[in-house]
């Protein structure tokens, strides 16, 4: 098969007004499979508070400098949108329309420009106005009361549920729809609401079924997958490392207590009244080893085992390594696009974008000559 391009996207123009969070990612992903985005940074920056060149979040990209407040501003941006498939903005609802480059002028420029928006709380609703974090999302759509040991407070996942599966991938997949329908014949654009709040109620709806069906209880840490059943979950080894642990269906729980060496002493798997037996079983059998004695216990099964790793732990282990999983880009270990193309494969082809690093390639190859800002602005 012949192998073209640099990712499906290929050809495919992206703006994005530089902000903080899900949309920065949503556009890597589109940068990852190939779009050239071009970030809209302001003067100041608008950083997740570390040194660009460490904010993989903008690698794959380039960066102009364009202040929006400024007269010229709105201008040099709709000059970008005109040329544009795509624009990326995450402000609170009204401020792009104050600034200039609303869905309204932006798509007057150009009727096919698919306009997404990124918020927390969406563009309507009671809320749309408040601020707010991902913590904040997850918590009133019920996902983070999921998350968790049952007599202690909801856990924090970071902000990978919230902002990242709840935000940025919906927010990709609308305008990729949304960037089909304009390609038909007689599409046009639109605008895209991509709230954290709508996606992160949608991930549990595989849940929401299982409640109506009187199959999840409305509490943590008493279901099958949140913790609540001992053959899914972690288990403390005698290092102080963990096992993560997932045999759900019969033949690989039999495997398991096979190589747990608990076979003919453990209680029956769906005895769902001795469970608290069972995990106190698998508990004390897991605090005779270490983890890595265990990981070669499980090593080549099909019990559904494995070491709990860090951040740092994880590029080196040899399945991930064996998929470059992680690759190295400019001295940075970074997980590698996802997911993978036979006919157009991804990669990363450059670093972190620098803020306005790139403004003279962009006005020439996007052929926005006034986007260069007068130097004696």
């Amino acid at each position: 098969m012949t192998k073209t391009g640099q990712g499906p996207l290929t050809g495919v123009r992206v703006v994005e007004l530089a902000g903080i969070g899900p949309g920065p990612f949503a556009a890597m992903l589109l940068a990852d499979l190939g779009a050239d985005v071009v970030r809209v940074d302001r003067p100041g920056g608008a950083g997740i508070g570390i040194d660009p060149a460490y904010d993989l979040t903008n690698r794959n990209k380039r960066s102009v400098l364009v202040d929006l407040k400024s007269g010229e501003g709105p201008a040099r941006v709709l000059d970008l949108v005109e040329r544009a498939d795509i624009l990326i903005e995450g402000y609170r609802p009204g401020v792009a329309e104050r600034l200039g480059v609303g869905p309204d002028a932006c798509l007057a420029r150009n009727p096919r420009l698919v306009y997404g928006r990124m918020t927390g709380w969406g563009q309507d609703g009671p809320l749309a106005e408040r601020a707010g974090h991902d913590i904040a999302y997850i918590a009133l759509t019920g996902t983070l009361s999921m998350i968790g040991e049952p007599d202690e407070p909801p856990t924090v996942p970071a902000n990978l549920v919230g902002d990242y599966a709840g935000g940025s991938l919906y927010l990709v997949v609308g305008v990729l729809a949304a960037l089909q329908h304009a390609r038909t014949e007689g599409g046009a654009g639109q605008v895209v609401d991509a709230a954290i709040v709508d996606g992160a109620a949608h991930l549990a709806t595989m849940i929401h079924g299982m409640l109506a069906a009187g199959s999840w209880q409305d509490r943590r840490g008493a279901n099958l997958l949140d913790g609540g059943c001992p053959f899914y979950g972690t288990y403390a080894t005698s290092d102080g490392g963990h096992m993560a642990v997932g045999p759900l269906e019969p033949r690989f729980y039999a495997e398991f207590t096979d190589l747990l060496g608990i076979a003919d002493t453990a209680p029956a798997q769906w005895d769902l009244a001795r469970w608290d037996e069972l995990r106190a079983v698998v508990t004390a059998r897991f605090l005779t080893r270490t983890r890595a004695e265990w990981t070669e216990v499980f090593e080549g099964s099909d019990a559904c085992v494995a070491p709990v790793l860090s951040l740092r732990e994880a590029p080196h282990h040899p399945h991930l390594a064996a998929r470059s999983t992680y690759v190295e880009h400019g001295g940075l270990t970074q997980p590698a696009p996802a997911p993978r193309f036979s006919a157009t494969p991804v990669s990363v082809r450059t670093g972190p974008a620098r803020p306005g690093a790139d403004t003279a390639t962009v006005a020439a190859d996007w052929d926005v000559p006034a986007l260069r800002p007068d130097p004696h602005d």
